[in-house]
């Protein structure tokens, strides 16, 4: 049976990587490479230079391993002493660790090889340890597996933390070390899926660290938490027991555990005061504090160490196993107020420092019962806060008599910040010391800080004011960008983040403290990362307006941009009232008006395509008077070079035309046929503004006197209308966040992170299907007992005989335990033991467990051929049964697909089977991308679903291969033509019946008329069968609709038996049973009248399934609980490409009933092995986790998860490349037995082979602009091979030409275009992309070129390897540089099979065709192609082979026709060519392209020839694409060639960045 797997160390570790330039200090200059230790390399770091590196040798001396053997010297502990003293360690300046140094170590294999093998606890030195700790954070910054080479010694690995945390001990550490250290805290506490490193970090933030904290602060935490005095009795008394035990004497406040949490935040305040500004050691309250600025000299590095230790209070207190304890630690500290109060705070180097103290303050106020984890509501945190007032007010009424003031006046006149320090000020410093600290005990009087009465009334006002709720502060905020948080790098981070500092975001890891939690940090990160996107499409479209300031002194514009228009006049035409309880206005409207004249046909055509709910952009230019000389425009901002002053974000409500005309109006208010194109060049267009960004805008030029920015917008930008549905997103989560949202409970806490892993699995549900019926999942007897090979299956018949010859549908009554389901393994990890110890029991010949099946006979369906089911006719395998089983019983369900394991074959029949064992509940199919969609609802169609409960909502419906109209307008209309369809029949029954035909007029009277005559008969014919039984033709003589029942193809009696007649007979009212219920369900299309209404019904009440993409789901969230949209189903395909949002969002389309939620399954199909999804923005992708999907932190978190273990795509040589990364992925007998598989490549040696690539004109990998890296050599080579390949006779569709990079896609493109596409004999192939863009799709034979030749960049991402290694189906060619690649310590697994075979491509040039008899395992007559050029050389000598064959072809053509006689054809014999190949090139179209149709044979060669020649040794210099410019060519379609798609018009990959 399945193995359902949780995770371990094998399965899921960080790997999103990415590779960024350095900003190296200038002061480690242009010193040559090898000159000594210690000096940096620059950024442009190349290969060679890698080779010649002084750390490159010590590494070939030492450890790394060539050609699989390591050398023979033994370790040197003294050698890691030097190289951390001179190559590692940071003397001075902000950064940490020296990059480039730490980077070539780490790729060197350092840890893996020389520091891990040869660590013991005992005897290491500090630098071994430090060494070790810089590597696994470069692991971290890469975001590769970093713990994984710990495990083959876990005893050792817990050695190593427990030295990690005693580093300290009796040593001081440098700034540098302490950030390092810090930074590897960070990380630690961000692993707590690891089972070793969770068990040695909790333990610093558990009740024992209580132990620290003041008397005062441990007292009042007891008290408040009764609960936890017999717990902390308890362990007091255990740790007493254990010390007298070891004959010491009982000290708990000594521990090191107890005290590692609280010396650290001792030693970050420390550093906060007096190292930040070295000439400053101490500021008392008479300082003055405005001065800030003042403190000129500022210690970058403890500024950075600052800003780190922020980020690690933060994520401590940001998850709830180590807030519970660590709060009272960081309260009792007062950090918060402390760093409020210091000088970095307000010093314009401390912004981000800042904002990191707001965010640890948002989190320290948390509204949270830290102890039982359950969410504050709005109600309950104001009670708290009014009881702690009332609280305080009957103190100081009691206690303190110059307090009166304070303790009678109401709680709104000192919840706020400034009326309560104007109320303490009345206190002298001691009275308010003793109020704090021994009072109110909220520091402790030891505190350093506690003489300070600005501290000490900081820490009164933040205990006692009124915070502002999430509610609040997220309905307050403006859902789009404005101009200052676009441009701020700590919050919108540009391009080149490197992973090396904080931001000021916050992060999706495994765990979140409430929903509303989950709910706050993905509105952040969505509406951060939408704002990225925008601030990219403002600094691209505003340069091209060429803006300058005209005589008037009036900005004027020269140029015209795409997707920007001058502004001819805004007004805002109206504010309404602010809604009760609420200060920002209810709506603010405003009129645009803009002409569209400059512009040509097309781009007119895209302005007058707007329309209501499209987003725009209001902006404010205005240009400097004078251009800014490149010194000035060097230091200027963003916004200062394109003289940006303000921007606005609007949604429109209406467009009309010159004339006034309503355009694009989808509301019904224009009828189809009144419409008419617009009229005149001139638009006005209604928005609606953001009423809080309005009222903030308002309230600023109130009270600060600032501009109007509403009178100073010249420009209208819009966005292209696929990148634009950021704010109806925002929207639903917003809308989220003030709901009461309710995910089911047997959910909930899974989804926070919390609970036992597989609490929600169905064997631990409530409301099982005891009984499945599986219809066709099994295909026969010996199918379904292979499925359950660990039962002894018995099959019986209906009436509970043994059945001995059993054949499908079968029904099983499932034991809630499924035997072979290994989901109860403890700490999830593999079990190979278990599975052997079973196999072993069972052939001891212990009795299995019986499973008892149903085989039972279906009931006659109906005579005509459209009644019969359509079955299924995959053969599932045992993990996939296990799937179905799964995804059909309540609970959650993950399945992981790995690459061509029919994934989707399992989904549909999941759905198959629900439908028919559920056949009231509705399902939700949800996917990421429409063509996921479009396969999954392609096979759905071909299974015995009803293609009436079919329905398919979005904008990909029209790619659906099939004449059916699937969408809700086409489900109408399918539904208003069979119910004439269904009617007219009935008029054929009555008129058999020689009856009225009227009854057929409506769906109401053909009701009536099946209840009063075809029922009724039918009830009549049963009782008079009774009795008759022995009458073999009694039911041909007596059967009531004999005459209906004419017309089938066969006849519909026999006459020679009651039984067979009496079972048709059933099938025949079976089918008018279920023409009438389809009328009934037709009805209400006959009652309501509007197209609008018909589609909201059949949405709502008729659909079974109902399938949309993510995005679709959450732009209309809105209008699905408007309209009382409701499904028990969710079934996710493609989940682990979704964002963590975008798969939540799905789960809530529906109101909860009664306070429950509908939701009764969720089925999550992905695979966390392959590409995570889109984040385009480096930073929140390395820092925020933001492309973790929800199936992937599920997978962390050790939920169990079916993995399906047989893929029926690739070879099984090529599947090997890949499937190690899986745990046990095996071959579908298919892919081992179908003759396609066993023979060889025509004209190649292998069938998959790593070719390396040299440099080619001296040069290897270039980057015209960053992140854009290009390899002339490789787009030469693989464009050469795809020539080849199309001479011999492959088709151009089965082969696609994937790259790593967008500016390699680019040049390839480019080099096809002028080397491919002017030949009618090779033309372009499939498909040139990305990796990346190519996830999910599949070809024959797939060309890879992976650029890099410095630095292995993104492909170091494992996921992204599996996805390049798994497209190909039958032969996959991989062009590189292999002494990159090979050293790769996370590629080995891969990299070290392709380098079983030569490195230099092997082709077997006697095969001149595309067809071959050659095994795959034959490997012919290698020949070795040298390189680029050679092979260039090849494809010329074929191609004037070719030209000579066309012009003997033209002569004899000539000659025949002179002659009279019939023109032979030319390669008859290829013709037997097997599904995957066309004929050979001489039996190709051989029409001549028109410059050689008139030729001499000469000639054409020679024409011909200068081209092609030029792909042998042309230089291709125009053809690399520069920068921008390049991008371009993206949308290029290329001519002639049906299978290509045009890509989009601009290069947004997830690796476009790079």
């Amino acid at each position: 049976m399945t193995k359902i797997l949780g995770t371990g160390a094998y399965d899921f570790k960080r790997h999103h990587v990415a590779e960024y330039p350095v900003d190296l200090p200038s002061h480690l200059g242009d010193k040559p490479v090898e000159a000594k230790p210690g000096v940096a390399l620059s950024s442009s770091i190349t290969l060679s230079e890698i080779q010649r590196d002084n750390l490159t040798r010590i590494a070939e001396a030492n450890w790394l391993k060539s050609g699989g053997s390591k050398p023979e010297k033994a370790f040197d502990p003294e050698l890691v002493k030097e190289i951390y003293h001179t190559e590692l360690k940071v003397k001075s300046g902000r950064k940490p660790v020296p990059l480039q140094r730490v980077m070539i170590l780490e790729v060197s294999q350092y840890l893996e090889n020389y520091l891990w093998p040869n660590f013991e606890p005992e005897t290491a030195s500090f630098e071994h340890v430090i060494s070790m700790i810089l590597m696994v954070n470069e692991k971290f910054r890469e975001n590769v597996a970093a713990w994984i080479c710990f495990y083959d010694r876990k005893d050792v690995f817990k050695g190593f933390l427990g030295r990690v945390l005693h580093l300290k001990e009796g040593k001081e550490l440098t700034i540098a070390e302490k950030t390092n250290y810090l930074v590897f805290m960070i990380n630690a506490f961000q692993s707590l899926e690891d089972e070793v490193v969770r068990e040695t970090v909790l333990r610093l933030a558990s009740l024992r660290s209580w132990q620290s904290l003041s008397y005062g602060r441990f007292q009042m935490e007891l008290c408040m938490n009764p609960d936890l005095i017999k717990k902390w009795k308890k362990m007091i008394k255990k740790e007493s027991d254990e010390a007298k035990r070891q004959g010491g004497c009982f000290d708990p406040s000594a521990s090191f555990e107890v005290n590692f949490l609280r010396s650290l935040i001792e030693e970050f305040l420390e550093v906060l005061d007096n190292k930040v500004f070295p000439q400053k050691h101490s500021v008392n309250e008479d300082d003055e504090l405005a001065d800030a600025n003042g403190f000129d000299q500022v210690e970058d590095a403890s500024v950075l160490y600052c800003e780190r230790f922020m980020e690690f209070l933060i994520d401590l207190l940001s998850q709830l196993p180590t807030r519970r304890y660590l709060r009272p630690l960081v309260a009792d500290v007062a950090v918060v107020a402390k760093c409020h109060l210091s000088v970095l705070y307000r010093h314009e180097k401390g912004k981000l420092f800042a904002q990191l103290v707001d965010l640890l303050q948002f989190y320290e106020n948390f509204e949270i019962n830290d102890h039982v984890g359950t969410q504050l509501t709005d109600d309950e945190v104001l009670q708290s806060h009014y009881d702690r007032l009332q609280s305080f007010q009957l103190l100081a009424f009691k206690k303190i008599p110059k307090l009166r003031e304070l303790a009678l006046a109401n709680v709104g006149a000192i919840n706020k910040r400034a009326d309560l320090s104007k109320k303490l000020a009345v206190l002298s410093p001691e009275e308010l010391k003793d109020l704090v600290c021994s009072k109110l005990k909220l520091v402790s009087k030891e505190d350093p800080w506690s003489d300070r009465v600005d501290f000490l009334i900081e820490v009164m006002v933040s205990f006692f004011e009124k915070q502002q709720s999430q509610k609040e502060a997220i309905n307050a905020m403006p859902l789009y960008p404005n101009e200052q948080i676009m441009w701020d790098e700590s919050v919108v981070p540009s391009i080149n983040y490197s992973g090396e500092g904080c931001l000021a975001l916050p992060k999706l890891n495994l765990q979140f403290l409430t929903l509303h939690d989950y709910l706050l940090r993905n509105f952040n990160l969505f509406r951060l990362e939408s704002t990225y996107e925008i601030r990219e499409d403002i600094q691209e479209a505003i340069p091209h307006l060429l803006a300058y300031i005209n005589n008037e002194g009036n900005t004027a514009f020269r140029g015209w941009s795409r997707m920007a228009v001058p502004i001819r006049q805004f007004k805002i035409t109206e504010v309404k009232q602010p809604n009760i309880g609420e200060v920002k206005p209810a709506s603010v409207t405003a009129e645009i008006t803009y002409s569209i004249s400059s512009y040509k046909a097309q781009i007119r055509s895209e302005w007058n395509a707007l329309k209501e709910h499209d987003v725009l952009f209001l902006l404010s230019i205005r240009p400097s008077f004078e251009p800014l000389s490149a010194e000035e425009a060097a230091k200027a901002s963003v916004p200062q070079r394109l003289g940006l002053q303000y921007v606005r974000g609007c949604e429109i409500i209406e467009i009309r035309d010159e004339e006034g005309t309503l355009m694009n109006d989808f509301t019904g208010r224009i009828k189809r046929d009144e419409w008419k194109p617009p009229k005149g060049e001139l638009r006005t267009v209604t928005v609606a503004l953001d009423t809080a960004q309005y009222h903030m805008d308002v309230t600023d030029i109130a009270q600060k006197g600032a501009e109007d920015v509403y009178g100073t917008f010249n420009i209208l930008m819009r966005r292209k209308p696929k990148e634009n549905n950021f704010k109806a997103i925002l929207e639903s989560i917003r809308d989220l966040m003030n709901e009461y949202c309710i995910v089911p409970d047997w959910l909930h806490q899974i989804f926070l992170g919390y609970g036992h892993p597989s609490a929600a699995q169905w064997t631990n549900m409530p409301d099982l299907l005891e009984t499945v019926d599986f219809k066709d999942t099994f295909l026969d007897a010996d199918h379904l007992k292979e499925s359950f090979s660990d039962y002894q299956v018995f099959f019986r018949s209906t009436d509970g005989s043994e059945n001995m010859d059993p054949k499908p549908p079968f029904r099983i009554k499932l034991p809630r335990m499924l035997k072979g389901n290994k989901h109860a393994l403890p700490g999830n990890e593999r079990s190979d033991k278990d599975s052997v110890n079973d196999a072993n029991m069972v052939d001891a010949g212990i009795e299995k467990e019986e499973l008892v099946v149903e085989a039972y006979i279906p009931p006659d369906p109906g005579p005509y051929p459209q009644d019969q089911p359509k079955q299924n006719s995959v053969r599932f395998t045992p993990t996939q049964i296990g799937a179905i089983i799964s995804g059909i019983q309540p609970g959650l369900t993950m399945v992981v697909g790995p690459p061509g394991t029919g994934k989707t074959d399992t989904a549909v029949q999941i759905l198959n089977v629900l439908y028919h064992n559920c056949p009231s509940q509705r399902t939700l199919i949800i996917t990421h991308s429409n063509q996921a969609l479009n396969d999954l609802f392609e096979k759905i169609m071909e299974r015995d679903v009803p293609a009436r409960y079919l329905l398919r909502l979005g904008q990909g419906e029209q790619e659906l291969a099939t004449d059916l109209d699937f969408s809700r307008q086409g489900r109408v209309n399918a539904m208003l033509v069979r119910r004439l369809e269904l009617l007219g029949e009935v008029e054929r029954l009555a008129r058999s019946l020689q009856l009225p035909e009227d009854v057929g007029y409506t769906c109401e009277t053909a009701g009536y008329f099946w209840l009063l005559h075809v029922y009724s008969r039918w009830e009549q014919f049963l009782a008079a069968c009774v009795g008759n039984e022995d009458k073999a033709t009694f039911v041909q003589d007596h059967f009531p609709f004999k005459e209906f029942f004419s017309n089938t193809p066969q006849p519909v009696f026999t006459g020679q038996s009651f039984e067979k007649d009496m079972w048709t007979a059933k099938g025949c009212f079976r089918h008018l049973k279920t023409m009438f219920q389809e009328l009934e369900e037709c009805r209400a299309f006959e009652l309501l009248k509007s197209t609008a209404d018909r589609a909201n019904y059949l949405m709502t009440k008729q659909a079974k399934i109902v399938a949309m993409t993510c995005t679709h789901a959450a732009l209309k969230r809105k209008d699905f609980l408007q309209l009382g949209f409701k499904y028990d189903n969710l079934l996710m395909e493609e989940s682990a490409q979704i964002l963590e949002i975008e798969t939540f969002i799905p789960m809530l389309l529906q109101r909860q009933e009664d306070g429950y939620a509908r939701l009764k399954r969720c089925i999550l199909i992905g695979d966390h092995h392959q590409l995570p999804p889109v984040v385009k923005n480096m930073a929140f992708q390395k820092y925020s986790h933001m492309d973790q999907s929800l199936f992937t932190r599920f997978v962390r978190l050790g939920i169990p998860y079916i993995e399906l273990n047989a893929q029926g795509r690739a070879r099984p040589s090529i599947a090997k490349l890949y499937n190690w990364r899986y745990r046990d992925l095996g071959d579908l007998p298919y892919v081992k037995e179908e003759a396609t598989f066993h023979r060889a490549n025509a004209g190649f040696s292998y069938d998959y082979q790593l070719v390396d690539v040299p440099d080619y004109h001296g040069r290897g990998e270039s980057a015209p602009s960053p992140w854009f890296y290009q390899n002339e050599g490789e787009a030469e080579y693989v464009v050469s091979v795809y020539i080849y390949m199309r001479l011999l006779g492959y088709p151009a569709n089965k082969i696609s030409i994937l790259t790593t990079y967008n500016g390699q896609k680019l040049l390839i493109r480019d080099v096809i275009n002028r080397r491919c596409v002017p030949f009618d004999f090779i033309g372009p192939p499939s498909k040139v992309t990305t990796v990346d863009k190519f996830q999910g799709q599949q070809n024959d034979f797939i060309l890879l070129s992976l650029v890099r030749t410095r630095f292995v960049g993104h492909l170091r991402d494992v996921r992204r390897l599996v996805v390049a290694m798994s497209r190909a189906r039958l032969g996959l060619y991989v062009f590189c540089r292999r002494f990159l690649f090979e050293q790769c310590y996370e590629l080995q697994p891969t990299f070290q099979l392709l380098l079983q075979r030569p490195d230099h491509l092997a082709l077997n040039l006697n095969e001149n065709s595309s067809v071959t008899e050659r095994h795959v395992d034959d490997f012919g007559n290698p020949y070795h192609v040298s390189g680029v050029e050679e092979m260039g050389s090849i494809v010329f000598q074929r191609i004037n082979q070719l030209y000579q064959a066309r012009a003997m072809y033209i002569q004899l053509n000539q000659y025949m026709a002179y002659s009279g006689q019939e023109t032979p054809s030319i390669g008859t014999e290829e013709e037997n060519g097997d599904h995957n190949s066309i004929p050979g090139s001489h039996a190709m179209d051989i029409d001549m392209p028109a410059s050689a149709n008139s030729a001499t044979p000469g000639e054409s060669q020679s024409v011909e020839g200068t081209d092609v020649n030029g792909l042998a040794n042309g230089k291709n210099g125009e053809s690399t694409p520069k920068g921008r410019e390049g991008k371009e060519n993206d949308s290029e379609v290329h001519a002639g060639d049906e299978n290509v798609v045009p890509p989009p018009s601009n290069s947004n990959d997830r690796d476009g960045m790079e």
